[in-house]
C-alpha cells in the first residue's frame, strides 16, 4: 500500500480578519528531501487601531525559510508587508500575473510616500526602504493566466482569472499532482469591467475569502440605477458627493460608470474630480491592459470610446489642485482615496463636506471594523478626523452591488463548484461571524466539511 504524502498548512493571517493575508504550504521532511515552504500573500493588516502594531510585529517564522511566494492579486491587505519580509531575509522567487506586477509597483511606491510623510509628520519610522522594495521587484517572476509554473519540493501552481482586481488570481497549486485552491479575493460578478470570476472544479482542498459571507448584495443590475438615484438627489440639493473609493479597481469602476451615464445623457454633466495621484496612475494601468475587460467593454472601447474620460472630469494630480476643489461651489462630485477613510485625500474632504445635509458620502467598498469609513457608515453623528471633532450631517449611502467581493450566494456557488472533488473548505478572509455563517452554509448546503481556522493554527493535509 503506497503511504500517504502529507503537507502543512499554516494560517498567519487572513483569519479572523478580512485583512493581513497569509499562509503557508510545507511539505513534510523526510529522510531524503528538506521540506519546501509556499506562501501564498502577505498582506497589510488594515482598518483597526491595532493594525500598526500588528504590521509592525516580527513575522511567526523565519522569512529566510520561505523558498517561494505566490500573490493573488495587488491589493495592499495581500501584498503590503512583502517588502518587510524581504528586509527579515526571504530570498526566493516571487510569482503572480503580469498586471499584478505592475500594479504592485505603483502600490509599492504609495507607500513608500505615504511612510516618508509620516516619518516627517510624526517620527514613526518606515516599515520597509525603498531598497527592499526594489529588491521585491527583482526577485519578482510575472506570468499569464493558466501557465503551469513547477516551483520545487513537488509544488506546481497555475493562475486562474479570480475576475476581483485586474490581474487578480485563484492560484491552484498542486502538490505531487493533488490540488489546494487558494481563492484570493474572488469577484462580485458580473462585474462593470472585468471578465466573470473563473470557477475552481477539481481541488481536493480550497482555501477560500468570507468577506460577504453572511451578507446578500442587490441585485447588480440594479447598481447603476441606484448611483444615479444618488448622484441626482444630491445634485437637486445643491450638493456634493464624496466617493471614498480604493485606488485600484473600485476607481475605475466609478469612472466607467459615470462615462456611460453621462455620455449616454442619463445623467447631467456636471464637475467630478478624480482626486488620487495612485488612482491616476492606476487608471493608465488598465487602460493599458484593455484585454482584460468582458467582452461588452472591449466592443465599446473599438467603437471609439474612451471609458475613463468624459465631460467635465478633472485629475487632480498636485496637492494644490485638490486644495482648489473646495472653490467650486457646484454640485460636484469627488472621487478620493482611501477607500475606508482611514487615510488620504478623502479625509480632507469628509472633514470639509460631512457637516452639511446637502452633502452625500457614498459607500461603494467594504468598511472594515474600527475605521472611519464604517463609524460613517453605521451612523455616528460625530467623528474625529485629522484630529477634529465633525459632525456627520451629510446623507450616508451605500451600494453594495459595486463591491469587489461575492456575497454569501456566490461564494456558496463558488464552493458547490468543487464538492464533488473537495474534502475540505478553510473559510478564511472574514470577520468571524461571516466566515463562520458561510462555513456552516457550506456544511448544510454542500456537504463538504468546512472549518473556520485559527490564527497560527496548523493544518495537516493528506494528499
Amino acid at each position: 500500500m503506497q503511504e500517504k504524502l502529507l503537507c502543512n498548512l499554516y494560517f498567519y493571517g487572513g483569519v479572523g480578519s478580512v485583512t493581513g493575508a497569509n499562509f503557508i504550504l510545507e511539505s513534510q521532511d523526510s529522510e531524503h528531501h528538506k521540506a519546501f515552504r509556499l506562501m501564498v500573500d502577505c498582506g497589510l493588516t488594515q482598518g483597526s487601531d491595532e493594525a500598526e502594531k500588528i504590521n509592525r510585529e516580527d513575522f511567526a517564522y523565519d522569512p529566510a525559510t520561505v523558498d517561494a511566494l505566490i500573490l493573488t492579486h495587488a491589493h495592499i491587505d495581500h501584498i503590503g508587508r512583502v517588502p518587510k519580509l524581504i528586509a527579515d531575509g526571504f530570498s526566493g522567487t516571487i510569482h503572480s500575473t503580469r498586471e499584478t506586477k505592475e500594479l504592485a509597483a505603483l502600490m509599492f511606491e504609495d507607500a513608500l510616500s505615504i511612510m516618508a510623510h509620516e516619518k516627517q509628520k510624526r517620527g514613526i519610522e518606515p516599515l520597509y526602504g525603498r531598497g527592499d522594495v526594489q529588491k521585491v521587484l527583482s526577485l519578482w517572476h510575472a506570468c499569464d493566466y493558466y501557465d503551469t509554473h513547477t516551483l520545487g519540493g513537488g509544488f506546481a501552481f497555475s493562475f486562474k482569472d479570480a475576475g476581483h482586481i485586474l490581474g487578480s488570481g485563484i492560484a491552484e497549486v498542486t502538490y505531487n499532482g493533488t490540488m489546494i485552491a487558494f481563492t484570493g479575493d474572488l469577484g462580485n460578478s458580473p462585474s462593470p469591467l472585468l471578465r466573470d470570476t473563473e470557477f475552481v472544479t477539481d481541488a481536493t482542498y480550497v482555501v477560500m475569502e468570507s468577506v460577504y459571507g453572511d451578507r446578500h448584495h442587490e441585485d447588480v443590475d440594479s447598481r447603476a440605477t441606484e448611483l444615479k438615484r444618488v448622484v441626482e438627489e444630491t445634485v437637486e440639493r445643491g450638493g456634493t458627493l464624496l466617493i471614498p473609493a480604493f485606488s485600484l479597481e473600485r476607481t475605475q469602476e466609478m469612472l466607467f460608470e459615470l462615462n456611460n451615464l453621462i455620455e449616454s445623457g442619463v445623467l447631467p454633466e456636471i464637475p467630478v474630480y478624480l482626486d488620487s495621484p495612485l488612482a491616476i496612475r492606476v487608471t493608465e494601468v488598465y487602460r493599458s491592459h484593455a484585454k482584460n475587460f468582458k467582452d461588452s467593454v472591449k466592443k465599446q472601447i473599438a467603437g471609439g470610446d474612451d471609458i475613463f474620460a468624459f465631460p467635465k472630469l478633472k485629475f487632480t494630480q498636485q496637492k494644490e489642485e485638490s486644495k482648489e476643489i473646495n472653490q467650486d461651489g457646484r454640485a460636484k462630485i469627488i472621487i478620493a482615496g482611501a477607500g475606508m477613510s482611514h487615510a488620504g485625500r478623502i479625509m480632507f474632504h469628509e472633514e470639509r463636506y460631512l457637516d452639511d445635509s446637502a452633502n452625500t458620502i457614498l459607500f461603494v467598498g467594504y468598511q472594515s471594523p474600527g475605521s472611519l469609513g464604517r463609524a460613517i457608515q453605521e451612523g455616528q453623528k460625530k467623528v474625529k478626523i485629522l484630529g477634529k471633532d465633525v459632525r456627520v450631517r451629510a446623507r450616508i449611502e451605500t451600494i453594495f452591488g459595486y463591491s469587489g467581493h461575492r456575497d454569501t450566494d456566490g461564494l456558496l456557488e463558488f464552493a458547490e463548484k468543487t464538492a464533488e472533488h473537495a474534502q475540505k473548505i478553510f473559510v478564511a478572509m472574514g470577520e468571524p461571524k461571516s466566515s463562520l455563517f458561510l462555513a456552516q452554509r457550506i456544511r448544510d448546503f454542500v456537504g463538504v466539511e468546512a472549518i473556520v481556522p485559527e490564527k497560527g493554527s496548523k493544518h495537516v493535509l493528506e494528499f
